[in-house]
């Protein structure tokens, strides 16, 4: 197999190296009554932690340190302080902490409130505070500490997942977004007066069960006095904005014409909407003017916009890559925001887009090949297929350092959005349930055959590998396609249905009992035709897994299940155990983990 990122002298870094350990930054979240105090991500240090932003000095300063991580964080209001979510090794489970902005000692933010899985966090400018949170024995709560009050006060509280959706600007008003019908995928919202609780209005598009529409509150006007509330809706089949004032309950649609996706935040003065459009893996931004309903193209590059803030004065700041460069950080008023100090990452191959006829539909697949291999040329080689997580995601035309050191070997790599992935509409994001898994394999099984009948792939050299859903569709695709694989690298997967069932996290309860349409106890057939463990006594191709032994998405006991039967047939498998959750935040652990899944397909492959 040949290398292009590792062509250089022994004592270089390769290539595929320099981009996991290139400065990043992601989009800086700004306070609304401070514009000049900003919060970003940056893996600077080797690990992706928060740093604080003051933006009329210059000055930067690393907010947290964590051996793990952190990168959930928020600024106040009034731009004085960072929360930032304090859990331990990576198991997603702990307390909102929070630390001034100019620096000073870590507090619990809110006392009182104990240990939980996050379930959103709403701060009001006059200094009210909203919590979220979700726990095994309580279900989702959410709590509010009122001005002046500082003791924490149980809002509301169910069995079934819920969160905070978004608190007004004068704090009067608080969105929760639920799922009391069940339907973890299809969230209804309710607004509750902060003062005493009472339900001021609810949204509910479930249409008592005989449609699976969903809501989300994507935010309050950011005006005193406002009590719209922006929503994302699926009434016209795919997601889409619209204006709702739960006190006079007028809905406001938008004309907002555009295939795909759309999403919508505000511009600061309420009177414009900032609309990010996703469609065919692609996405872009535009102006929308809400009296007169003008829709103004906002110039990005081609590529992917992956989040973008309008500013006070009207400029636009968006975080933009593509598939060959690297991601930063841009202005519509010109330049760069925030530049990181050191080196770039080495820009990759552009992707090409490929539509093959699947037995749901047509299925939209992004390819990237080596460089000196174009379409036709240099014969089939050997090809990973790429499996995203989600499974309610999908992949893009946007940078990623994983699928780039791929290329980089001398492999064709293969990204398939399959049924289930977002960005093409309501019906294919729901229409892998019940089948769960079974369906993506279809539409990844129509790729690939695609693959090898237009030469790209080496049938013998095809390699399935993805992370959490990703690296749950590898081991059931081993088993259940056994001689469509070469080999399999699985990271962080679902191994065991049954078992990740029982020791998951209760969010993820909620959404296996959508897809599947009960618990294990209920559906038993179901849950035994999802799962890899079922199969696993077909698995032909040697396998690679790779586990957090703190995940709470993906536990540690049903990998292990899985990795004994593998071992009791004397099945050819390695697995590697790092001591994180469900990924992790340290630049030179994810690079210890991609080589050591080249390291086993060299051994293997041949």
């Amino acid at each position: 197999m040949s290398s292009s990122g590792d062509n250089s002298s022994s004592t270089a870094v390769p290539a595929w190296e320099m981009r996991f350990r290139a400065p990043r930054v992601s989009l800086p979240e700004w306070a609304e009554g401070a514009p000049e105090r900003s919060l970003f991500v940056s893996n600077a240090t080797g690990t992706y932690e928060l740093y604080a932003w003051d933006r009329s000095s210059g000055e930067q300063r690393q907010v947290t340190d964590r051996a793990n991580g952190t990168t959930d964080g928020m600024l106040s209001p009034d731009g004085e302080s960072v929360w930032w979510f304090d859990d331990s090794d990576g198991d997603e489970f702990g307390v909102w902490m929070r630390q001034p902005f100019a620096g000073g000692e870590d507090v619990v933010a809110v006392v009182g409130l104990e240990a939980s899985y996050p379930a959103g966090l709403a701060l009001g400018a006059d200094g009210t505070v909203v919590v979220g949170r979700s726990t095994d024995e309580e279900g989702s709560t959410v709590h509010v500490v009122r001005k002046g009050e500082g003791v924490p006060c149980e809002l509301y509280r169910h069995r079934e997942s819920a969160g905070v959706g978004d608190l007004s600007h004068d704090s009067s008003l608080l969105a929760v977004e639920h799922t009391e019908h069940g339907d973890a995928m299809h969230s209804s919202l309710r607004v509750l007066r902060v003062a005493d609780g009472s339900v001021v209005a609810e949204l509910d598009d479930t249409r008592g069960g005989t449609e699976e529409l969903g809501l989300e509150a994507l935010g309050f006007s950011p005006v005193d006095g406002d009590s719209r509330l922006l929503v994302g809706h699926q009434r016209r089949g795919r997601w889409e904005p619209m204006i709702w004032d739960p006190v006079t309950g007028v809905e406001t649609e938008l004309a907002v014409d555009l295939p795909g996706d759309v999403s919508a935040d505000w511009y600061p003065d309420g009177r414009a909407l900032i609309i990010g459009h996703s469609f065919e893996a692609r996405g872009e931004l535009w102006r929308y003017e809400i009296e007169g309903g003008v829709l103004e193209r906002v110039q990005t590059p081609p590529g992917s916009v992956s989040g973008a803030t309008a500013r006070p004065d009207g400029s636009v700041e968006y975080l933009w890559s593509s598939a060959a460069e690297p991601p930063v950080v841009r202005s519509t008023g010109g330049g760069v925001v925030l530049d990181p100090p050191g080196a770039k990452a080495p820009r990759s191959v552009p992707v090409e887009t490929v539509w093959v006829d699947g037995p749901g539909g047509r299925v939209h697949a992004l390819v990237q090949r080596p460089e000196g291999h174009a379409a036709g040329n240099g014969g089939p080689l050997p090809t990973i297929f790429e499996v995203h997580g989600g499974p309610t995601w999908h992949d893009s035309d946007s940078f990623v350092a994983g699928p780039a050191a791929w290329v980089d070997h001398g492999f064709a790599v293969v990204r398939v959005n399959y049924r289930g992935s977002t960005g093409y509409g309501r019906a294919w994001t729901d229409a892998l349930k019940h089948r769960v898994g079974l369906i993506e394999l279809e539409d990844i099984a129509a790729v690939r055959e695609w693959a090898v009948s237009s030469g790209l792939a080496d049938p013998e050299r095809i390699v399935l590998s993805g992370g959490s859903w990703g690296g749950y569709l590898t081991l059931l695709g081993l088993g259940v396609q056994p001689d469509a694989w070469a080999l399999g690298l699985a990271a962080v997967p679902v191994a065991d249905y049954v078992s990740a069932y029982e020791d998951e996290m209760e969010a993820l309860k909620a959404m296996d009992r959508t897809l599947l349409g009960g618990t294990p106890e209920e559906v038993p057939e179901r849950f035994a035709a999802s799962s890899p463990l079922t199969y696993v006594d077909a698995v032909k191709a040697p396998v690679y897994i790779s586990a957090g032994v703190n995940d709470p998405r993906c536990p540690i006991r049903q990998i292990d299940n899985y990795v004994d039967r593998l071992r009791e047939r004397g099945a050819v498998h390695e697995v590697y155990r790092y001591d994180a959750g469900h990924g992790s935040l340290v630049v030179e652990e994810r690079i210890k983990q991609v080589r050591l899944e080249i390291d086993f397909v060299r051994r293997h492959l041949g």
